[in-house]
């Protein structure tokens, strides 16, 4: 039996699908980097942040803390406005970033009228103009912090949806988990949770 034909008709369908690397075919948070701050330094901030890149890496220094502390070597003290539309802007050039096998499987969900979300731990403001313009409106993503004066604070507003933290996104939006089929797409360790915790999971 095809993974896309339920077993239990009386469930619906909901497929989960992971950004960076699943729907496109590279790392956006890199991507927004280059573009928003310029080459120059962008190789100057992963420079300076090497070490903690490699200790992420190796596990011995937490994801999350290192993302953050990147995000705001590069981020903080903008204004937000400025931050969301360089975001806008960026979204478009995303269409070029599309991981075509992917996009082909979303479309197949779509056109069964399933119940889509985007979970990512990447940045809210360039996945979401992306995702409206791709028909997706159910999108949980990293949220960054901005103080009273609108200025970016260089912290995280939201944990890093990341590992079981996607899981834990989800069940705060669809908690009746036994009412519905799962399937999850995702291409990395930041998604072996959810696709554990899926039906039917899918690397891609």
């Amino acid at each position: 039996m095809s993974k896309f034909i339920d077993a239990n008709m009386n469930k619906r369908a909901i497929a989960v699908f992971d950004f960076d690397g699943t729907l496109t075919s590279k790392d956006t948070l890199v991507e927004f980097i280059k573009y928003a701050c310029g080459t120059w330094r962008f190789y100057l901030g992963f420079t300076c942040y090497s070490p903690i890149i490699v200790l992420m890496f190796l596990h011995l220094y937490p994801n999350w803390k290192a993302k953050e502390k990147i995000f705001a070597f590069f981020f903080k003290g903008w204004e937000y406005q400025k931050f969301k539309d360089y975001g806008e802007v960026f979204s478009l050039k995303i269409e070029n970033m599309k991981k075509e096998n992917t996009m082909n499987k979303l479309y197949t969900h779509m056109e069964k009228s399933d119940t889509i979300y985007v979970i990512t731990a990447s940045i809210l403001e360039w996945v979401l103009p992306w995702c409206k313009k791709n028909g997706i409106n159910n999108v949980l993503a990293t949220r960054i912090e901005i103080d009273e004066r609108g200025i970016i604070t260089g912290r995280f507003s939201s944990k890093n949806c990341y590992g079981q933290e996607k899981v834990n996104r989800l069940l705060q939006v669809e908690p009746h988990r036994h009412t519905y089929t799962l399937y999850a797409y995702g291409d990395s360790r930041g998604d072996k949770e959810m696709i554990e915790f899926s039906d039917f999971g899918i690397y891609c």
